[in-house]
């Protein structure tokens, strides 16, 4: 059901962008930004929600069990405002995770599933949903209408953002590019693709609170942060990037803490 959903989706996400340059005379021409809300009103994106709470409190795994016990930041069970405050450091586990790398730990620990699994199956296809995005759409939405307060209390939680910083802008690979390298100015984009500025606070803000996890249109699934973090490692023809690695932490939290003050509003709408 929701595979199909996905793909009547996408084509109207097609038909939109067709559209949009007639539709958006008195908009600046931007038709890509009346698509985009043409679709949000009746987002895709709710259907992977509506699984992942019901995935949330389902008893799986090898032990039978849910997440209910799930120390997410706020305490077992709370989902409501964690997703304003990840990236943070975690005593039980030593380390700063955002989302999904905690989200992983908590299926291994408390669900018996094995790490390995988990990760080969971290993004959803056409034929197979992935049961993380489903997780990361449900509690994001949970802080909708939140603000972004991403806290560098911890050493490590400051240290992380410090190396989020340095990958931002340090250049590499084969193409000797950088973050900052598509998203250092403000006014780029790349075919249908605008590149916000994210050297600037006031265009952060209305990215990343609204924008992963999204239902992509051109994937006909919704998409997180890890994945877009991943493609763009894939797009600059980079090695893979390694899912909920230090590396992908790093760069989340330094994006997230610079976006502070943004409202959330989940899942997003992306092309």
């Amino acid at each position: 059901m929701i595979r199909n959903v996905g793909r009547v989706a996408a084509m109207a996400t097609v038909l939109a962008i067709t559209l949009c340059p007639a539709l958006a005379q008195d908009k600046a021409g931007n038709g890509l930004a009346v698509g985009r809300q043409m679709l949000a009103e009746d987002n895709p994106g709710e259907l992977w929600v509506e699984r992942g709470r019901r995935l949330f409190h389902e008893k799986r795994g090898p032990r039978n069990a849910s997440l209910e016990q799930c120390d997410l930041g706020e305490g077992p069970g709370v989902v409501k405002g964690v997703f304003a405050h990840l990236p943070r450091y975690f005593a039980d586990t030593g380390k700063v995770q955002d989302l999904e790398s905690r989200l992983l730990t908590c299926m291994v620990q408390l669900q018996g599933f094995k790490r390995e699994d988990i990760i080969r199956t971290r993004f959803g296809t056409l034929d197979r949903n992935s049961d993380l995005e489903a997780l990361v759409s449900y509690i994001g939405a949970a802080s909708n209408g939140m603000r972004m307060n991403v806290r560098l209390k911890h050493a490590q939680e400051r240290d992380m953002y410090k190396a989020g910083e340095y990958l931002f802008y340090r250049r590499t690979g084969p193409l000797d590019f950088a973050c900052v390298t598509c998203h250092g100015d403000s006014g780029k984009r790349i075919r249908l693709q605008e590149l916000p500025n994210m050297t600037r606070a006031e265009e952060l803000r209305e990215i990343i609170p609204t924008g992963w996890p999204a239902y992509r249109g051109t994937h006909s699934t919704v998409r997180t942060m890890q994945h877009r973090l991943y493609d763009c490692f894939w797009q600059m023809r980079l090695p893979d990037l390694g899912y909920a690695s230090d590396l992908s932490v790093a760069l989340t939290t330094y994006l997230y803490h610079s976006a502070n003050g943004g409202v959330i509003n989940l899942p997003g709408v992306r092309r």
